[in-house]
């Protein structure tokens, strides 16, 4: 018998949220690794908010939601906002009910700058980093550095000079700009969009654009990332950021350090045999600041295999976690999202040995 369709919709519904999420599931693991790094800071929410008034959409809320869209490469905050309303496997990992109305998306952008300000994303980068040590997945001697292009979102268009007044375009649109035979350097330019991108380019015969610098320090055993910094483009701030990372570590003897050619200069390795780490840096053909002593030895070139899997974590952060076209500007904004990018990557290696 053909079964038909009654047009008419259940005056009453039952659902339970936690019966349809199959137990299998994979978004269970990661809902239970961000629970447990949430327990971990909840004391520091507290004294994000006042003792009385009108109560707020709970921050662990709002952060889960940022992971989600981070893990499920949601394009936006606005279409963010509109799969929680009606997907209810989104809705139950936020911890929202069938009921519950879903916020506007503009809570994003307003409760940012107070979890910013508070460091909230370093604190949550650290608790997933103890559930990692915990679990002796993390090593504590073997790291590699590098560092990547952010592509701001900023045209080349509202690259001006610093000494002109902002010019408003004749007429309405986009229009077309001829930059042919202009001089235009960072010293002397600047976008009007987001000032705190520069002008770089990745390599000889490459295009310019207007971009930031993500650095990443990665431990060599399983391939965590356990410290990130963003900066403004330029070659003597992959150097710097280097250092800098490597300076929040523990100091332990024996501890060693991966990375391409370009770290492979005097100031970069002096600065990690100050801190008493082995720079394993891939050598250059000439003028190089690593010597034999260094580069003839077994642990050099295991430094040189496993430096590679570096990429692996900017193509997760770039594909799935949208950061190969920046949303956000400035650098506040864009270290924040480039540091939860990478504590949901890591929560993703997290998942495997759950």
């Amino acid at each position: 018998m053909r079964g038909e369709i009654d047009p008419q919709a259940c005056m009453f519904s039952y659902v339970d949220l936690e019966s349809r999420i199959p137990q299998d599931h994979p978004i269970r693991k990661v809902r239970k690794i961000v629970d447990g790094a949430l327990e971990e800071i909840e004391l520091w929410f507290d004294g994000l908010y006042a003792t009385d008034g009108r109560p707020s959409i709970p921050p662990e809320m709002l952060i889960r939601a940022s992971l989600l869209q981070i893990l499920f490469t949601v394009r936006s905050e606005r279409q963010l906002c509109e799969r929680i309303d009606y997907d209810l496997m989104f809705r139950w990992f936020v911890g929202l009910g069938m009921d519950d109305p879903m916020w506007n998306h503009s809570t994003f952008s307003k409760n940012r700058e107070r979890l910013m300000a508070s460091k909230i994303d370093e604190l949550l980068f650290e608790a997933i980093k103890k559930q990692a040590y915990a679990k002796q997945l993390l090593s504590r001697d073997h790291f590699t550095v590098d560092g990547t292009l952010l592509e701001a979102s900023a045209s080349l268009k509202s690259f001006k000079a610093k000494d002109r007044p902002w010019e408003k375009p004749p007429g309405r649109g986009d229009r077309e700009v001829d930059f042919h035979g202009q001089r235009r350097s960072n010293k002397s330019h600047e976008s009007t969009t987001d000032g705190d991108s520069r002008l770089f380019r990745k390599g000889p015969g490459k295009e310019a654009k207007l971009t930031y610098m993500g650095h990443i320090l990665t431990e060599n055993r399983n391939g965590f990332i356990v410290e990130t910094e963003v900066t403004p483009s330029g070659t003597r701030q992959e150097w710097d950021a280097g250092i800098s990372m490597l300076a929040g570590q523990s100091t332990r003897p024996g501890q060693t350090i991966g990375a391409d050619k370009g770290y492979d200069t005097g100031d970069f390795v002096l600065g990690c045999r100050a801190f008493g780490v082995t720079p394993h840096v891939a050598a250059k053909k000439s003028r190089g600041a690593v010597d034999g002593r260094t580069t003839g030895t077994q642990g050099y070139a295991i430094s040189q295999r496993k430096r590679k899997k570096v990429e692996e974590c900017f193509g997760w952060m770039k594909t799935f976690g949208l950061m190969h076209k920046l949303r956000h500007r400035g650098t506040a904004n864009v270290s924040w999202m480039f540091r939860l990018t990478a504590t949901a990557y890591n929560i993703t290696r997290l998942k495997a040995y759950a």
